[in-house]
């Protein structure tokens, strides 16, 4: 089967490439300015054993959703069964201060992008009837955090389009689930000041900082057939952060 992963270059979505390739998914992956990361990427997934592609496209755009959904389809020879929105960004700021520019940016990329690739993969997913969408979401988009509207607004909206389409695509086969990572070491997290990191870590219960690799394998779970009879969930990656 084919899984295409959304911004999939580094972090968590280079992550999630390979344990769907260790796993036996052929993997579509999608970047949009780390092309040297996306090759390299591609060749390690290879190197597992599936076939591998990269796909350069801004997702939030989309008439280039659609071309790369097209390129994909004609390269593999095959409909995606596996669709792994991954894409995303932040543009932080407190609330008075935050560009409207900067609130857009983050709900195209986070958000509007999500919604395009899904309602692309469904198409064929529906006539196939089978298809696994997982979405990812984001701890803040369950809590809120100060400095981070366009960022959470985008977060949860991701859970809400997650819960509409596993209610809409349930009777065709279609699960959609979403994972939410908490406080995870990638170059997103590298840029904050260590007072910043030693204030979030107090909030974490295991009391460490989380792997792509761990968020990943909450991603596989929900591109295999184990999880067959789970769908419109969300499951926090996150050392217990947001445990109610």
């Amino acid at each position: 089967m084919l899984a295409l992963i959304t911004g999939a270059s580094k972090g968590i979505g280079r992550a999630v490439t390979l344990e769907l390739a260790r796993k036996g998914f052929d993997v579509a992956i999608n970047y949009n300015h780390s092309e040297e990361s996306a090759i390299t990427l591609k060749d390690e997934a290879v190197s597992l054993g599936v076939k591998a592609e990269i796909f350069r496209a801004d997702v939030s755009v989309q008439e280039q959703a659609v071309k790369m959904f097209a390129d994909v389809k004609a390269h593999f020879g095959e409909n995606v069964s596996v669709l792994v929105n991954n894409a995303g960004i932040t543009r932080d700021n407190l609330l008075m201060r935050m560009k409207a520019e900067d609130w857009l940016t983050v709900i195209n990329t986070n958000l509007n992008a999500a919604f395009y690739c899904t309602q692309l993969a469904v198409k064929d997913m529906a006539k196939a009837r089978y298809g696994r969408i997982v979405n990812i979401s984001s701890v803040v988009g369950l809590t809120g955090n100060a400095g981070q509207c366009n960022y959470s607004a985008s977060k949860a909206g991701i859970i809400g389009l997650t819960k509409s389409v596993a209610r809409e695509y349930a009777g065709r086969g279609i699960t959609a689930n979403a994972v939410a990572p908490g406080f995870i070491n990638t170059s997103m997290t590298d840029i904050l000041k260590n007072d910043v990191k030693e204030a979030i870590l107090k909030s974490i219960p295991v009391s460490r900082i989380g792997t792509p690799e761990e968020v990943a394998r909450a991603v596989s779970f929900f591109a295999s057939e184990d999880s067959a009879y789970i769908t419109g969930q969300t499951l926090a990656v996150d050392g217990g952060m947001t445990m109610i």
